[in-house]
């Protein structure tokens, strides 16, 4: 075990953990911002899908010792303009069918719009493609993130 420090949603927590633990069970049962799920745990399906300094990344696949310099967010912190109004967009458009992976569709979709505001339906697609849906609510999430970037979803 070993004290490692986070910054997590402009905190900072101080866990003694395995550094080696992946980042996700340290949000999900050290800190206890379950927000972030737990699905493949091999990096495929992208519901664990956190910001490491503004990028988007599998969360199941980072040591936690990796992510120590790194500014964290997760879909508990997202709340620049443009998660906020991709998480309104979510709701205005009903986009979730049972919701279990949204919180890494709309990681991955904050990250897609801050680097690209303007994004192509194949720009959308590309970004999202490594992001698992079950119900296939692909339609939708990519009409939510077209929303967005048209200033609609207010």
């Amino acid at each position: 075990m070993e004290r490692i420090t986070l910054s997590i949603n402009r905190q900072t927590y101080t866990v003694d953990v395995d550094p080696n633990s992946p980042l996700l069970w340290v949000l999900r049962d050290q800190l206890g911002l379950t927000g972030t799920k737990y699905s493949c745990g091999i990096g495929q399906c992208g519901a664990c899908t956190v910001h490491v300094d503004g990028n988007a990344q599998r969360s199941c696949l980072i040591p936690v010792e990796d992510a120590a310099d790194s500014e964290i967010t997760t879909i508990e912190g997202l709340d620049s303009p443009i998660g906020q109004a991709l998480q309104r967009a979510w709701v205005d458009l009903n986009v979730p069918q049972c919701g279990y992976c949204q919180p890494g569709q709309i990681m991955a979709g904050a990250a897609l719009l801050e680097e690209n505001p303007t994004p192509t339906d194949d720009d959308i697609d590309e970004a999202m493609q490594h992001n698992l849906c079950r119900c296939g609510t692909y339609q939708r999430i990519r009409a939510a993130i077209h929303a967005v970037a048209e200033g609609a979803e207010a």
